[in-house]
């Protein structure tokens, strides 16, 4: 008998740790993008700063979806980074970004073609550190990436 999404069980102990590890590795991140603005600048603070958004982005997903192999979160956050900055080739970031530092932040105000390069490597890197860090049999286990998925029960 299927179960009722209302009645989800509590997550396991390998899920809750993934949790927690991405909630860690997303304030970890923010700290770095903080630091490498106040260290570095020009090209260095920009692109480097563009990685780390996409990192950012793969944790948050992970966070919210820590079943999904690394793989997957990597190319989630990268389509999501992606979307933001050709969202940028409208009027709708730049115009938000004059009225919130938030929006700034998140959107950005103008496109900037190689930022889409750095997001790639942003997301290979946390898929990276995602597949080092996925629990041993848990979420994101490498097996599962070539179609070995356990069946859902």
């Amino acid at each position: 008998m299927p179960r009722c999404r209302d009645a989800a069980p509590a997550p396991a102990p390998a899920l809750r740790r993934t949790r927690l590890v991405a909630a860690a590795a997303a304030v970890v991140t923010v700290g770095a993008g903080l630091g490498l603005r106040g260290v570095a600048t020009g090209s260095t603070a920009k692109y480097g700063g563009d990685a780390l958004y996409t990192v950012l982005l793969l944790t948050l997903v992970v966070l919210v979806a820590p079943r999904l192999t690394p793989l997957r979160a990597a190319g989630t956050a990268l389509a999501a980074s992606w979307a933001v900055e050709f969202l940028q080739l409208t009027a709708v970031p730049a115009e938000l970004s004059r009225h919130s530092i938030v929006a700034r932040l998140v959107l950005g105000s103008t496109f900037n073609a190689p930022d889409l390069f750095w997001y790639v490597v942003g997301a290979a890197a946390g898929c990276l550190l995602h597949t080092v860090l996925a629990p041993a049999g848990g979420a994101g286990r490498a097996g599962r990436e070539v179609g070995h998925a356990t069946p859902r029960r």
